[in-house]
């Protein structure tokens, strides 16, 4: 009894770790990558999350070895989350509104749901087809709008935004059959320091001018040291929890809050604008994440039905 009441309280701390901490790394994300490189600031933040995690594991004598298959499996969750999934993000908040770019993101269920559809074969519920239908309609809302497709960059930001929501789908499914390292702060550990040095590779081979952390500026340092406890050690430690415990969907539900989240924190600490269209599209597209995951719902809907028809 003791050991289920755990687990269901670490759960529930879990989920409040990727649907409020990741809401708020948009804003973070914005602020840092307006004075650093983007793949240098994801890279700085991911090894430095990850050797802290792995200072923290020698403290507590957590075991750090880890077998060949492992490590390779780390390297390939690593990349598809952290080097590409968020890397090319941050690179994206460049061009476009950090409220914005988790909106766009919060179709993430809807790119799983296809993806399990395509490479499982899993069938996708009545319920979830409406949900597709009304997620390709908010996103439509969402990029048609003029004076977000005027702006320079934004139509490339928002094609990188949809290709990282491929990659942090697959990476969903990977890690959820993954041979991976045990325990989930380890795994954490050697997945961000791993996306961190190909971070930095990338940022090498492109040509960015790396900046000095003794030139940040105050908002800037104080961003990534939240990025880093935060964002990176808590929360995606709790993701990695999760992919393990409950279904890819259910994580994948992080989208319903991150975007509210985002969109508030940009708008009250960076002037973002809000405008209707964007409402409109947030609430038809977070509508239609929600019929993905409403499985219980689809059972009483299915039932009432079989009654009806059947007099």
């Amino acid at each position: 009894m003791t050991l289920a009441k755990h687990n269901t309280a670490l759960i529930i701390l879990a989920f409040f770790a990727i649907y409020v901490i990741w809401g708020s790394t948009y804003l973070l994300n914005k602020i840092a990558v307006t004075e650093l490189p983007a793949f240098m600031l994801a890279g700085i933040r991911f090894i430095t999350a990850g050797s802290l995690i792995f200072i923290i594991a020698r403290f507590l004598k957590i075991p750090l070895r880890v077998t060949k298959k492992q490590l390779g499996n780390s390297i390939i969750a690593g990349f598809l989350f952290l080097t590409f999934g968020n890397g090319v993000v941050v690179w994206a908040l460049k061009y476009v509104d950090s409220g914005f770019a988790a909106l766009e993101i919060s179709a993430q269920p809807l790119v799983v749901l296809i993806l399990m559809r395509i490479l499982q074969g899993k069938k996708i519920q009545p319920m979830s087809l409406v949900g597709v239908g009304l997620g390709m309609i908010g996103i439509y809302l969402l990029v048609s709008q003029k004076q977000i497709i005027s702006q320079e960059g934004a139509f490339l930001g928002m094609i990188l935004i949809f290709f990282c929501m491929l990659s942090w789908a697959y990476g969903s499914l990977f890690v959820g059959k993954a041979d991976l390292p045990p325990n989930y702060f380890v795994n954490t550990g050697y997945q961000m320091v791993t996306g961190g040095i190909l971070l930095f590779i990338i940022s090498a081979v492109i040509g960015e001018e790396w900046i000095s952390p003794v030139n940040w500026t105050v908002p800037v340092l104080w961003s990534m040291i939240l990025l880093v406890l935060f964002g990176s050690i808590v929360a995606f430690t709790a993701f990695n929890y999760l992919l393990k415990v409950v279904s890819p969907e259910k994580v994948a539900t992080s989208s319903y809050v991150n975007p509210v989240i985002a969109m508030v924190l940009g708008w009250y600490f960076l002037n973002e604008e809000i405008t209707l269209q964007s409402a409109i599209a947030a609430f038809i597209l977070l509508t239609g994440v929600y019929f993905i995951n409403t499985k219980k719902r689809l059972t009483l809907f299915s039932r009432f039905t079989s009654k009806k028809l059947g007099g």
